[in-house]
This record gives C-alpha cells, structure tokens and sequence, in this order.
C-alpha cells in the first residue's frame, strides 16, 4: 500500500475516481461477457459521448467560477438547426457552416454574458430563460421537422481519421498519434522533474517516476491499439480529435494562464479577488461566451453524427454536462474544478450508461441509477472536504499543478483566505 501511495502521489483514496472508472469497465466486461472493450463499443461509446464531454470543458469553467448554466442543450439544439437549414436552402459549404456556427453560438454567448455580469442577474434565472427562449427558437425556425445535412459536414461528428500507409492491420494515423503522446506524456513528466531539481525541490525517487510514466504509457498504447484494431474504415473517431485538442487548449488556459488562474480567484472568492485587481465582470462574461460557443460546436458535432437536426436534439445535455463536471469533482460553490476532472466524470457517466444499455438495463433504471451515482459521489467529496481533506480529481492533479508551480503560481482554491487569493492574484499579474 506504501508503494502506491508513492507512485500516484498521495493515499490511495485520491485515486477513487480513476479506480471508479477502471472498476466499472472491469465490472461490465465481465458481466457483459467481453463486450465492453470491444473496438466497435470502445469506438462507439467514445464517438457518442464526445458533445457530452465537450459541453462539460465548458461547464467546468462556469461552475468554478461561481455559476450554473442551464441553457447549454438548448443553444446545441438551435444553433444545430441553423446551420443545418442555411447548409441546405444557400448551398453553405461545411466549413462555412460550422464557422457560421461558432460565431452564432459566440453572439448567443454575448447576450448571455452581458445579463449576467453587467446586468447582475444570476446565471441560473439568465439560462433558465435562455434553455426557454432557443428551445422554443430552434422549433420555430425547423418548424418541428428534421434536417438533414450532407456527407461533408457529418466527418466532424460521425468520421474517422484516414487510412494511410502500408496495411498493417491498424490504422497507422491512430497508431502514430497514440506514439506521440506517450512522447509527450515521458518528455513532460522528464522536463517537471528537471525544473523541479532546479530550484532544489524534494524530488522522489527516479524509479517511482518511471513507473509512474510506464503506466500511463501502456495505458495509452493499450487504448490505441484498442481503436486503431477496429473495422476497416473506423479507427480514432474525428470528434474525439477535436475533443482532444480542446482539453489540451483549455487545461492549459485553466492551469497556465492569467485569466484561467482569475476564473478560480472570482469563483473562490469574488470580493478578495476584486480586492486584487481581478475585473470579475470581465471573467464571468467569458465563461458565459465561452460555454455558448462550446455549446454551439457540440450542437454541430451532434447533428453531424446523427446526420440531420431535430426538434427534440439538446433535450437533458446540460443535466449530463452538470453531472460529469460534479462527478469529476467541482465544488458546488465554485472555485475547485478541473477539465481532465470533468472529462473522467463524463466518461464514468458514459461507460455506465453504456454498460447498462449493454446488459439490456431499461431506461427508467438507468436514470434511477446514474442519478444515485452522482448524488454519492457529490456526497463523499463533500464529506472528504468537511474533514479537511483535498478533494478526489484535485489531489489526481496535485502533482501536474507542483510541477507547473515552478514557474507560476497554481490556481487558488475554494473558500480561501483574502490574503492567499491576493498574493496568487499579485503573482499572475
């Protein structure tokens, strides 16, 4: 127990969302009689959840700065019939379409944000109205029907990377790019520990480090060896690449950055922030922007891999994206989160959900059951704090933030005091 405790950084309780995760796969492979890690499931579950997970990057930003955001499934569900409607009557092409998109999605954000931080009307009455007003928009302007959208247009929610190369019997770009990130899993876990040694830090031992990294390395080569071994013409799904890049993007703008480090300040603690010289109306306006553009990309993604939009599509998203962001250990009162956390309780919603239709569990019980899921694990990171313990995904991530510390100061945590939130605000700037 004392190794491990040592290789992942902290007791072994700190895994508890991980270990949740790996033992709700091992669970429904066994009781599924090896379904769950099939490549076709692997693949599928991935591709299906993607608009879930890229909801709940946004999410995250929003719950820890403080707010809720109710509308996000209604903004997917309108800006998706838009883009597929002027697609189809002025001959758009896709690109166009998803650029059209974005910007529409960046306006609805704008409108949001400008009622919430310079209006001051709570986030929750802003969404609320808002999950009203484009539900209703997106069935009046698809008039109740369905849209299809064409082929080119459906590679950003239902393609797959390309087959390229000799046949292998894998797809080579999944192998290739599943090889450059254990490159930059070993290349940064190497480079934190010379920064580390640089400024005399307490290092633990070489050997811990190496294992640590091997892994995550077989982790990483296991899962894409599991999608580059599926069906010819499947392999890492396109939405997943883009699910990819934007948790590159954002943990980086949350962990790294001036404004990521502000977002935790104002959700911590607003006043002593303020105090700080942090513009907080500035930073509540971009989480609202920032989640309506993320809602309008999964709205697009979604479209493209049902391949048509609908009046009942977004219906329960934000309930999902909530959840996932919860799950993966955000503080209901703001200031604690992280996008990898979120990212996890999205994919322990989505391997439960996937498991249970698998064992042919009915939709009523699989409600009743993910709803129990998230109230116990709420409940359990709630109590671990009552006791002055780190939360599960914050202490998952302690390691990745002492090491970026070295060359700036980590996000602040919920509920701190006036002095430590204006020294982390004095440092950033």
């Amino acid at each position: 127990m004392n190794t491990v405790k040592k290789i992942f950084g902290g007791d072994t309780r700190q895994l508890g969302m991980i270990f949740a995760l790996v033992a709700l796969i091992i669970f429904f492979q066994i009781r599924t009689g090896g379904l769950t890690l099939t490549p076709d499931n692997v693949i599928n579950l991935f591709q299906g959840n993607s608009y879930i997970l890229v909801l709940a990057i946004g999410m995250v930003l929003v719950i820890i700065a403080g707010h809720i955001d109710l509308s996000v499934g209604s903004i997917a569900a309108f800006v998706g019939i838009v883009v597929a409607i002027t697609m189809r009557d002025w001959g758009l092409p896709w690109f166009v379409g998803v650029l059209l998109g974005l910007a529409l999605g960046a306006l609805i954000g704008v409108w949001q944000g400008v009622w919430v931080a310079y209006v001051g009307i709570p986030a929750f009455i802003v969404t609320l109205a808002g999950m009203l007003i484009f539900r209703g928009a997106n069935q009046f302007v698809g008039k109740s029907n369905t849209i299809p959208v064409g082929k080119d247009f459906q590679v950003i929610g239902a393609g797959y990377l390309p087959e390229v190369g000799p046949s292998t019997g894998y797809n080579n770009l999944t192998v290739l790019i599943g090889l450059l990130l254990v490159a930059g899993v070993v290349f940064g876990g190497v480079r934190s520990r010379s920064a580390l040694r640089k400024v005399g830090a307490d290092l633990e031992p070489s050997w811990i480090m190496w294992l640590r990294l091997g892994l995550v390395s077989v982790a990483i080569i296991a899962a894409t060896l599991l999608f580059a071994s599926g069906r010819r013409g499947t392999s890492f799904p396109v939405s997943g690449l883009i699910l990819g890049v934007l948790v590159l993007l954002y943990g980086f703008i949350s962990t790294r950055t001036i404004i990521g480090r502000h977002i935790y300040a104002v959700g911590g603690n607003r006043h002593a922030a303020e105090l700080s010289g942090v513009r907080s109306k500035k930073i509540n306006f971009l989480v609202m922007m920032n989640m309506a553009i993320l809602a309008a990309l999964a709205g697009m993604m979604f479209v493209a891999r049902s391949n048509a939009s609908g009046p009942f599509d977004g219906v329960g998203w934000e309930l999902d994206a909530i959840a996932a962001v919860f799950i993966g250990g955000a503080a209901v009162t703001g200031g604690v989160g992280t996008v990898i956390g979120s990212i996890i309780g999205g994919l322990v919603m989505a391997v439960l959900n996937n498991g249970l239709q698998l064992l042919g569990i009915g939709a009523d019980a699989t409600q009743i059951i993910k709803g129990l899921v998230l109230l116990i694990a709420v409940a359990f990171d709630v109590y671990n704090k009552s006791q002055g313990k780190p939360s599960i995904i914050g202490m998952l991530t302690r390691n990745m933030r002492r090491s970026s510390s070295v060359q700036e100061s980590p996000p602040p945590n919920a509920a701190t005091e006036v002095q430590s939130t204006s020294e982390t605000i004095s440092r950033g700037a």
